[in-house]
């Protein structure tokens, strides 16, 4: 599937990178909607709340059904700030992590504006978006990491001590850039994880992610990206414990009937590692995507990251098709969603005919801004 920017895709090619964009975006969404309601629940109090099997459908959370919270916010802002990358790579300048970085920056802002009206022009159109002006519960990290224009990196990181799952659960994007190769996917999510959490089992299990994201938008299966994972991350410092936590989902799956006490178990105490460890479990055991996702989010801890994970993971194995319409129909901002996506697809596959030596779409540039 397609190599670098510029590269002939098939048009076969392009259909069914547009359904994996479109399935990891939207399935990772439909699962932060389906945790949202019952984050930081016991399993005790799911069960009270939504019966012996706990929850199975979407119920409502911040006032409606098909919520979302900040961590699809700022997965569309990845998306953003990977589109305007390509787009500012005509200009010579050609730093990822800094325009990705500036896309964070604008959903922080968000965070604190009154609403879109007072958004600079080149902010683009992502940022005039009104839905996502919504408070949703944004972590401490999140909004400190971001709070000034200092970028963290790997060597100054924000947040040093934070070994959180909320940057890897807006990593997924990362993996969608299918012509490069895994390891740059995994240094990119890497280094804009530490953006906001710089422990390092919490930005290499965004690496991880990303390029276990990677392979399935590549047509892996999900065992074979979890071990090609794995043998990229033996050369990272401090890999251990994301290591031995997909080494324990892998395990786990030969242990019996799936149950959210396995789930718990695999979670641990909410670290990024366990979050993963949770996603490809499920996946691997899910007999669909709806009970994949399901079982992700009925358990004690952060059923949002859960469901966000292991959605993104469902998404990017099987396309936009094989996701619940019903749920689908419910997402809140599901026609952003959907623009962003078929955005990031088509810069990807068709970049130099809407930016480049041959002319540029005033149209493109004013939804993607090179600022």
């Amino acid at each position: 599937m397609g190599a670098t920017a510029g590269a002939v895709w098939g048009r076969g090619e392009q259909q069914d990178f547009r359904s994996r964009v479109r399935g990891t975006l939207l399935g990772a969404a439909l699962g932060d909607a389906l945790g949202a309601p019952i984050d930081g629940l016991s399993l005790e109090e799911i069960r009270a709340a939504y019966g012996a099997e706990g929850l199975l459908d979407l119920a409502p959370a911040y006032g409606r059904r098909g919520a979302v919270t900040h961590l699809t916010q700022l997965a569309l802002f990845s998306v953003d700030g990977l589109i305007r990358a390509q787009v500012r790579r005509d200009t010579g300048a050609w730093h990822p992590p800094s325009d990705v970085h500036r896309a964070y920056r604008r959903w922080a802002a968000t965070q604190t504006d009154w609403g879109p009206d007072e958004r600079r022009k080149d902010d683009g159109w992502l940022a005039r978006e009104e839905w996502l002006y919504a408070r949703r519960d944004p972590s401490r990290a999140n909004l400190l990491g971001l709070a000034d224009e200092i970028m963290g990196t790997l060597d100054a990181p924000k947040n040093p001590g934070e070994p959180g799952p909320e940057a890897a659960a807006r990593s997924a994007p990362f993996g969608l850039l299918v012509g490069w190769e895994p390891q740059l996917v995994m240094q990119l999510a890497v280094e804009c994880a530490a953006q906001t959490h710089g422990h390092p089992a919490a930005y290499l299990t965004a690496g991880a992610y990303a390029v276990i994201v990677h392979a399935l938008a590549r047509g892996e299966n999900l065992d074979a990206a979890v071990q090609q994972t794995l043998a990229l991350l033996v050369t990272r410092p401090g890999h251990q414990p994301v290591t031995d936590a997909l080494q324990h989902a892998l395990g786990a799956v030969r242990q019996g009937m799936p149950s959210p006490g396995r789930v718990e178990e695999l979670a641990g105490d909410g670290t990024a590692e366990g979050l993963l460890a949770v996603a490809v479990y499920c996946v691997l055991v899910g007999e669909d995507v709806r009970h994949g996702l399901c079982l992700a989010v009925n358990h004690g801890g952060p059923s949002a990251v859960a469901g966000t994970l292991t959605g993104g993971l469902l998404g990017a194995l099987h396309g936009e098709t094989a996701l619940p319409p019903a749920w689908l129909a419910e997402l809140e901002g599901r026609p952003s969603v959907l623009v962003l996506a078929d955005d990031f697809a088509m810069e990807m596959t068709q970049g130099p005919a809407l930016h480049g030596p041959a002319g540029s779409s005033p149209g493109w540039l004013a939804r993607y801004p090179r600022a």
